[in-house]
């Protein structure tokens, strides 16, 4: 009850920013999203509080920064990143959680600007995006509940199954297929592979984010969001899901 009641309040929020039609309202609410994230993986990675916050003032700047200007600045954050050692007596340790910071630089906040990207091109193509994720989860849910005899990543995520996936693939693809034809005009081929790839990347999102928790061994990043967890168990998909699918975005429209 508490996931439902959860996904009720959030899914009118994330509805209202993209069609908003208001460029600093999605770019606060998707900044909003990405800083919270950070500090919930910067929480999971155990970063120290000067870490963080370099992290995310680097993190910001990337979403403000015009996507076409942004590679110079991202080669000179890379550097700075390369000094946070210098304060350390453990420079090993110091590198390992400077790679960490800058790792989780451009996994999060990277990942939300493609979707403030996505957003500006076209709204539904945001929320189709976000979607492939929260429809291909509940045919996983069901399909491998019932079917699901085959793990996929036991010692990452021992609930998952190879059934789960591919039900998830099928669920995404016939959703993207109808919905992007009917509110879109979106050839039936170019729809399907957009939900395809999409729900691809986004398992991957969720088994690496399930790594990185076993990894430091804790079970959510965090406990923001009442039967999910915390913001990053939230957007763990989504992360892999919109780099990819603004690629594609761009390739349909071009």
């Amino acid at each position: 009850m508490k996931r439902i009641l959860t996904a009720a309040v959030l899914i009118p929020l994330v509805v209202f920013a993209i069609f908003s039609h208001v460029w600093w309202i999605l770019l606060a609410f998707i900044g909003l999203i990405a800083v919270v994230s950070w500090y919930e993986y910067a929480n999971i990675e155990s970063l120290d509080w000067l870490t963080l916050m370099v992290g995310a003032a680097g993190g910001l700047a990337l979403l403000a920064i015009p996507i076409e200007h942004v590679i110079l600045p991202l080669v000179i954050f890379s550097l700075a990143t390369l000094t946070l050692p210098f304060r350390e007596e453990d420079l090993q340790a110091g590198m390992s959680r400077a790679a960490v910071m800058f790792l989780g630089v451009v996994y999060i906040f990277g990942a939300m600007k493609t979707a403030y990207q996505l957003g500006i091109l076209q709204a539904w193509l945001l929320l189709f995006a976000l979607a492939i994720n929260w429809v291909g989860d509940t045919g996983a849910y069901y399909v491998g509940r019932r079917f699901g005899k085959h793990k996929m990543a036991p010692r990452i995520s021992p609930g998952k199954s190879w059934e789960g996936a591919a039900a998830s693939i099928l669920f995404a693809a016939l959703f993207t297929t109808i919905g992007m034809h009917l509110f879109l005009n979106t050839p039936l081929l170019k729809a399907a592979v957009f939900g395809i790839l999409g729900n691809i990347a986004g398992q991957i999102g969720d088994l690496a984010e399930s790594a990185m928790k076993r990894g430091a061994g804790v079970k959510d990043s965090g406990t923001l969001l009442p039967g999910h967890g915390g913001m990053l168990d939230r957007v763990d998909s989504a992360l892999f899901t919109l780099p990819v699918a603004y690629a594609m975005a761009r390739w349909m429209l071009l």
